[in-house]
Order: structure tokens, then C-alpha cells, then sequence
């Protein structure tokens, strides 16, 4: 007897969301130079061919990447961070700090390979990481306590700027001056 269409789609999308979750650990551990089809194909266990079965094309399968990446990120930030909204200082702290956590480094380094794409000039990089970029801006934004709707939306781009700076200096090893500014 053949599988219902419904069955049918649900397998698919199981097997499409098991593969995102080896790909994603392969970037992860590698970066986004080891993201042609042939490597991603490896990492998840079949050929290219197979791979363009559940994805449309390499965009599609880096841009399912790289939202699980943000997804994960979300998580392991939202765990770290207070149950309710903070005051813009107490809570670029407790940025400042994740930034020196072993084990957000990966997540953090492929956001400065996006970040570096983008600068480049590749479209699709600079558009990935407007959105992504956007995203946590408005993450922040629903972890801030301020007391207007204008304050909140100057201290969350605060945020994100000072966040993203104190980044880029961990990037080339300029850990001492994060310290110092903290």
C-alpha cells in the first residue's frame, strides 16, 4: 500500500531537518569555506545529487544553515540571560561577558565569515546578514527594560553596535581592550 501524501511529506521534512542539523554542525566545525555541495554532501551523509533533492540550490541549503545557526545561538543566549528584561548597562555586561564563552565561539565566528562575505560585496551575504543581523536586534530589544519605546530602540542598536565591536576585536585578538572597556 503506498504512504498518504501527508506521510510522504512528513518523511521528507524529517530527512530535510536531520540533514540541516549534520550540515550545521559541519559549518560549525569548519566554516563556511567547507560549505560547497560536495563537503555538505559528505557531512550529511550523501551526494550532492541528493542533497539538491531536498534544496532547490546551494543558497537555499546555506541560508537553512545558517538560520539554524541563529537559532541555536537564540537558545544558548536566552539561557544565559536574565528571565526579564534589564536595564541597558546590566545587559550589555552580560553580552560583553558571552562574547569570552568557549563555547558560543563557533556560532560568533561564523557570523564574522557572513559579516566578511558581506563586505566583499556578495549579495546574498549582505542580504543574509542584514536579516539575521535584524533579528537580533529585535532580539535585544525584547531583553531590554527602558523606559520608553524610542529609548529601547537607541539602546538596543547601542547594543548591537558595542556587541558587535568588542566581536571583532576578540576576532583579531585584541581581548586586553575588551577587558579594559568592560
Amino acid at each position: 500500500m503506498p504512504l498518504s501524501y501527508d506521510v510522504a511529506v512528513s518523511k521528507l521534512e524529517t530527512r530535510r531537518q536531520e540533514i540541516i542539523q549534520r550540515l550545521t554542525e559541519h559549518v560549525l566545525a569548519e566554516g563556511l569555506n567547507a560549505a560547497s555541495l560536495r563537503p555538505l554532501a559528505k557531512a550529511a551523509g550523501t551526494s550532492d545529487r541528493m542533497l539538491l533533492y531536498y534544496f532547490a540550490d546551494k543558497a537555499e541549503i546555506i541560508t537553512a544553515i545558517l538560520e539554524e545557526i541563529s537559532a541555536r545561538l537564540v537558545t544558548k543566549l536566552g539561557d544565559r540571560v536574565a528571565a526579564e528584561p534589564l536595564p541597558y548597562e546590566e545587559l550589555r555586561a552580560k553580552f560583553a561577558e558571552l562574547l569570552f564563552v568557549d563555547d558560543l565561539w563557533p556560532y560568533l565566528r561564523i557570523w564574522l565569515e557572513v559579516a566578511a562575505r558581506a563586505a566583499m560585496g556578495d549579495p546574498f551575504y549582505r542580504a543574509t546578514g542584514e536579516q539575521i543581523g535584524r533579528g537580533f536586534l529585535e532580539w535585544g530589544k525584547a531583553q531590554l527594560k527602558s523606559e520608553t519605546d524610542a529609548q529601547r530602540e537607541i539602546e538596543a542598536a547601542r547594543l548591537l553596535v558595542t556587541t558587535e565591536g568588542m566581536l571583532f576585536l576578540k576576532s583579531i585578538g585584541l581581548d586586553d581592550v575588551n577587558a579594559r572597556a568592560l
